[in-house]
């Protein structure tokens, strides 16, 4: 008789057999929209604005290179911007170079 109650007192608890599965995985869930919305939605969103702003280049924006040149826009190609980075001096700088327009001085 002993063995037995043994035996009943290592089974499971009865109320835990069958859960339900999408509570196990919610915390990854809530781990992922949290990444979603704070990393990386808004680098998609700057990096379709910095595509616009390429896209959107003409002859005489002034505009500043990722290696910290401050020009003027003088030439355009698919690939290649020149920049007028002083008088009767340019320079050719490839498009995904161009950071964005410089800061303003006050």
């Amino acid at each position: 008789m002993m063995i037995l109650s043994i035996a009943y007192a290592m089974a499971p608890p009865s109320g835990s057999e069958g859960g339900n599965p999408l509570m196990a995985f919610m915390p990854l869930i809530i781990i992922f929209a949290i990444f979603y919305f704070l990393l990386i939605r808004p680098q998609q969103k700057r990096a379709k604005d910095h595509r616009n702003f390429l896209d959107s280049l003409n002859r005489g924006d002034e505009v500043i290179t990722t290696g910290g040149l401050i020009g003027r826009v003088t030439g355009l190609t698919d690939d290649v911007v020149t920049l007028e980075v002083a008088d009767k001096v340019k320079v050719k700088v490839m498009r995904a170079q161009i950071a964005g327009k410089p800061p303003v001085n006050k």
